[in-house]
């Protein structure tokens, strides 16, 4: 298969080339297209098939379950069985925007998009090209990130073309994600939210609007994710990543580390996050793309404060990092 990439306007796409990704989408076939977070990789969501390949392309294991993105809540009817309050409070807060709601599937949601579950997660993108697209196809889109399975997420159309040339039909080239990690993963099924994943939209965030919340991941007894992005070993680059903390200047500093494993003939670099978690999101998998060209032996990655505004780095930085 041969990969096309056509460029867009992130704030005006052109509607033709929305019109024939759209076209590609509704015949089955896969498009990869910018969001506001990272580039997703998109399918119909209503189509088996087409599902199917979403999970061949990336490599990706059955159990992992997708996003389904809707251009309005208009499109939710297709998708999910209730609406409950706390999902319109945080729907009127957040969508459009990188805020991804788990809960109950529709009878018609096949059942690869859940990886067999009872729940499916549902966004609204914020990004123009991404609604633009999805309103175009007319159906809600299954599209997890354009990569192959574990691998870095991608930011920009080259990162995709590295795991995914000559697996997709088209790539949408629309720039550089401007929030840089994968969207916020809330649980709005039971009494209380759980947040599944930490995104850009933080736990203070989402306790503004409904309250006291349960901590991330999946309870043991489930059986089934309810999300992606929640095994133990996700979002890593080819070079080995190595946490490190500040330190006090001694041993255990990270100038000193770096320093002993170049004295130890290793190709080593050592990376310092922005200081504001923001900024940090934005360029952490551009960042890691970019060194990862460079065929490090090692990478060191000073960890950031565990705090609630790092949650999300924190996380992808400690999953990059596992081994395993």
């Amino acid at each position: 298969m041969n990969t096309e990439v056509v460029r867009v306007d992130p704030e005006n796409p052109d509607p033709a080339t929305l019109g024939r990704a759209a076209a590609l989408i509704r015949a089955g076939r896969l498009v990869a297209f910018p969001t506001e977070t990272v580039y997703g990789l998109g399918a119909n969501a209503q189509d088996p098939a087409a599902v199917g390949r979403i999970y061949e392309a990336k490599g990706r294991p059955t159990s992992n379950p997708l996003i389904v993105h809707v251009a309005d809540p208009a499109q939710l009817v297709a998708v999910v069985a209730d609406w409950p309050a706390a999902a319109e409070r945080l729907a009127a807060r957040f969508w459009p925007g990188p805020l991804t709601l788990v809960l109950r599937k529709a009878v018609g949601v096949p059942s690869g998009v859940t990886a067999g579950g009872p729940t499916v997660a549902v966004r609204c993108p914020a990004h123009p090209v991404a609604r633009g697209l999805i309103r175009a196809a007319g159906v809600p889109v299954a599209a997890p990130s354009a990569n192959r399975s574990t691998e870095l997420s991608p930011t920009r159309a080259e990162h995709v073309l590295k795991g995914l040339a000559g697996r997709i039909d088209l790539v949408l080239d629309g720039g550089l994600c401007p929030g840089g990690i994968e969207s916020t993963v809330v649980d709005v099924t039971g009494p209380v939210v759980r947040i599944l994943r930490p995104g850009l939209v933080t736990a203070p965030m989402l306790e503004e609007v409904v309250g006291t919340l349960l901590g991330a991941g999946t309870r043991p007894e489930e059986g089934v994710a309810r999300s992606p992005g929640l095994m133990a070993r996700h979002y890593r680059p080819r070079t080995p990543l190595l946490l490190v903390g500040e330190g006090d200047g001694g041993e255990g500093d990270p100038e000193s580390r770096l320093a002993r494993l170049r004295q130890a003939g290793r190709r080593a670099e050592l990376l310092r996050l922005p200081d504001d978690p923001e900024r940090a999101a934005a360029e952490l998998y551009d960042t890691l793309h970019r060194l990862d060209e460079q065929r490090y032996d090692v990478l060191l990655v000073v960890l950031p404060p565990d705090t609630p505004a790092w949650a999300a780095v924190r996380d992808r930085l400690t999953r990059a990092a596992a081994v395993g």
